[in-house]
């Protein structure tokens, strides 16, 4: 899902402590599985109940007819997958209405502290350029002969230096040094260590011993060593003007509401960018961070700290002279914390004052992110209780489970562009898109989904076809177009070149893919897929795609695997034949198992299961190629499509390409008969004749057998295929060219089972390698 990008992790201090502790506290995905990235998915393929997660957003609705804050967005994610992703109310409501988006910017307070300031200290600790127990004085030597001065760094992380919680109100310095000056000026009001008292000085001070330790701002430090590495790329300190139209307002002041520039007046002060507040940012980049910390400083190829760091911060500690306990940086139970009531003892967060807040569960690999702007328009908003309210139902939706399945399954199944659709595509907000699709990227009623992007306010600039062409009726090599509909250019990805270049990628910010595929290993569409995701890696471009079904349903997987030696273009990637995968799940498979490192993020269908057959989604048919006309076609693809490389007709050029196989010298009563003999599960031959109007044999009399599936249930296409082949070598030795099979078959062993007329034995070959796949798969799997 859903959306992602240091390349390398800091060298850790003091490894024997923090190794201790990452082996103790880390959770499973960042102690050796593989780090989770973010994407849409069912509540139930998180184990958590769709109704008990929608109950969050009646208390979001009811919080808004009753004044206490204008509009939310609230993100819910376990183990990488975003199971619910709201938006409820309005951005803003003076001077105008605006509807709140799931796209929309806000000012996230004090989560500044938590996202920016303290991990920002702990890379320097690992660098060994700051130490957590060295005084502050240290690194802010005009601080000596304050009493805080001997304050050390963890105590400014946890809030017990001594500092008052702020300045007076009368305070009116200007910019960074004049607010040091104003701090210094402050008298202590406890030993350092000896009370706990929240206070955004700690952080302002850690912000300047980052500045003056680095010699960077601390925004410069933000976007390099945080944003980047984990693709928050709508996460910044003094966002853009370009933003603007995006953020959500909040308090009036001087006639107008702030929207862009900081609400804390301190971080005002100090020109928006500051330790303790300044940030702004999305819920979809807080959820990176967010997943980061669980994946124990990693995201994606970005990583930010090392395992053992994470656990160093993320560890409780008691507070002196208060109730509850904090980390470094985070509230764990706190009087202030968000805790809902089902949340894990070793859960932590922390709360923004315009109405924000994050809360992570490592336990459960849960995370929680809440954005509002309650300040907006008079800074009388009132969230009391709210957010924890929508932590405990997001806790309650893990305890009690997935929902029991419906008495009857619905009777349509939403393809990924229509659940972009419900997001209001908002994951492709302000972004360049270009979209790789043809005449099978549609919704049910049949709008294309580049118009459904046009309509949708997307900034569609470029079209990617291919093979067959947008419009799924060419053949042969394609040529670079324009749309007929929306005028844009039509890169072809089978014409001239098979893969995106960075001339076509010029421009662009996003790639979008929606194709339908197969589910056969050597239809091309899954090739075009792995080629987009390597060029996008190669340019840092994100690519979403919009999954769709697999025709032939995903539960049947069918061997041999292809020879790793043996890819093509017909062979991408080492695949059984019959894969049981959608096109979404195979680019997360592509993306991990190949090292490509791009930011990937899959929409799934909704409501698909992996059982399902084309005919029982309700999403109409469209042929994906000319010459796969019906379901029909797609369940024997695997079957006679396989042997399309030897000297046969597979039924192009006929009113039912791959139903029918023949050649001019078979004899249709023999290799019927050969086959029936056999009683190969789900399947029967007819003898037939035809004579096909287009590719082999154009022209020519055949006859064949007419190829019909009887329990598709039962049916095995590879199996099937191979037994053909297999009985037109023993019927027609020297004439049938059984080495040309290799060419889809890949897979040696297999072929040399075949030459000596062992079909069944041929489609179990290597069994090992199988299962190896099916391991695998069984990482990437949505449904």
């Amino acid at each position: 899902m859903l959306w992602p990008w240091s390349r390398s992790a800091h060298p850790i201090g003091r490894p024997a402590l923090l190794t201790l502790l990452g082996l103790l506290l880390l959770p499973a995905a960042a102690s050796g599985a593989t780090p989770r990235t973010l994407s849409l998915a069912e509540p139930a393929a998180a184990g958590m109940s769709e109704k008990r997660l929608n109950t969050i957003e009646d208390l979001l609705g009811e919080a808004v007819r009753e004044g206490r804050l204008p509009g939310a967005v609230v993100l819910v994610a376990r183990q990488g997958k975003v199971v619910f992703w709201r938006a409820v109310g309005d951005r803003a409501i003076i001077p105008e209405r605006r509807p709140m988006n799931l796209s929309t910017i806000f000012d996230v307070a004090s989560l500044t502290k938590v996202v920016v300031t303290a991990p920002l200290i702990l890379q320097l600790v690992e660098e060994g350029r700051v130490r957590l127990e060295e005084p502050m004085e240290r690194y802010l030597p005009e601080f000596r002969r304050h009493p805080a001065g001997r304050a050390t760094v963890r105590h400014l992380l946890v809030h017990t230096s001594g500092l008052p919680s702020g300045l007076p109100r009368e305070d009116t310095s200007e910019g960074p040094a004049a607010i040091l000056q104003a701090i210094r000026r402050e008298r202590a009001v406890a030993a350092p260590g000896a009370r706990y008292l929240y206070s955004d000085l700690n952080y302002i001070l850690l912000g300047a011993i980052l500045e003056r330790t680095t010699g960077r701002t601390l925004s410069a430090l933000a976007e390099e060593r945080i944003f980047v590495p984990l693709g928050m790329g709508e996460t910044a300190f003094n966002p853009p003007e370009a933003w603007r139209e995006r953020i959500a307002p909040t308090q009036i002041l001087n006639g107008a509401p702030r929207q862009g520039s900081v609400h804390d007046p301190l971080a005002f002060r100090m020109g928006g960018s500051a330790g303790h507040a300044g940030l702004f940012s999305t819920a979809m980049d807080l959820a990176r961070f967010a997943q980061a910390i669980l994946n124990g400083g990693l995201y994606g190829e970005g990583r930010i700290l090392a395992p053992g760091t994470v656990a160093l911060m993320t560890s409780p500690l008691s507070l002196p002279q208060a109730k509850g306990r904090r980390t470094l940086g985070w509230d764990v139970d706190s009087p202030a914390a968000v805790r809902g009531i089902h949340s894990s003892p070793d859960s932590f967060g922390h709360t923004g004052f315009t109405g924000t807040a994050l809360w992570l569960d490592p336990p459960t690999e849960t995370l929680v992110v809440f954005l509002s702007n309650r300040v907006h328009p008079d800074g009388n908003g009132d969230l009391a209780g709210l957010r924890g309210a929508v932590v405990s139902a997001a806790g309650r939706a893990l305890l009690e489970g997935p929902d029991p399945e419906p008495a009857s399954p619905p009777v349509s199944i939403q393809p990924g562009v229509e659940v972009l659709g419900r997001l209001a595509f908002a994951p492709l907000a302000g972004r360049r898109v270009g979209l790789v699709t043809n005449q099978t990227g549609r919704d049910r009623a049949g709008r294309r989904t580049a118009d459904l992007l046009r309509e949708g306010g997307v900034r569609l600039r470029a079209l990617f076809s291919p093979e067959h062409g947008l419009a799924g009726s060419a053949q042969g090599p394609v040529p670079t177009g324009r749309d007929a509909v929306s005028g844009l250019p039509v890169h072809s990805l089978y014409g001239a070149t098979l893969r995106p270049t960075p001339l076509m990628l010029r421009g662009l910010d996003l790639l979008l893919f929606d194709l339908q595929d197969v589910g056969t290993r050597f239809y091309t569409y899954i090739t075009t897929l792995g080629y987009v995701l390597e060029a996008a890696a190669a340019e840092g471009l994100p690519v979403v795609v919009l999954d769709r079904p697999n025709p032939i349903t995903g539960r049947v997987v069918e061997g041999p695997v292809l020879d790793p030696d043996l890819t093509s273009f017909t062979a991408y990637h080492s695949l059984p034949l019959r894969h049981g995968m959608t096109v979404g799940e195979l680019a997360l498979l592509f993306n991990g198992e190949r090292g490509m490192g791009a930011e990937l993020t899959v929409i799934p269908a909704r409501g698909w299961r992996r059982e399902q057959w084309f005919d029982e989604t309700g999403i109409p048919w469209v042929n994906p190629s000319p010459n796969i006309r019906s379901l029909t076609g797609a369940t024997l693809y695997p079957a006679v499509g396989l042997l399309e490389s030897a000297n046969l007709s597979v039924g192009r050029g006929t009113e039912s390409p791959f139903e029918v196989l023949g050649a001019p010298w078979v004899n249709g009563d023999a290799l019927a008969t050969d086959l029936t003999a056999l009683d190969l599960p789900g399947v029967r031959f007819v003898p037939t004749a035809f004579t096909p109007n287009a590719s082999a044999y154009q022209g020519k009399a055949c006859q064949g057998v007419r190829v019909i599936v009887t329990d598709r249930e039962r049916f095995r296409a590879v199996q099937t295929g191979l037994e053909v082949a297999a009985a037109l070598n023993r019927l027609y030795p020297g004439t049938f060219l059984l080495e040309k099979v290799q060419q889809l078959l890949g897979n040696r062993t297999a072929m040399a089972w075949l030459r000596q007329g062992d079909g069944r034995a041929a489609a179990g070959a290597e069994p090992e390698a199988l299962e190896a796949f099916l391991r695998v798969r069984e990482r990437y799997l949505l449904y």
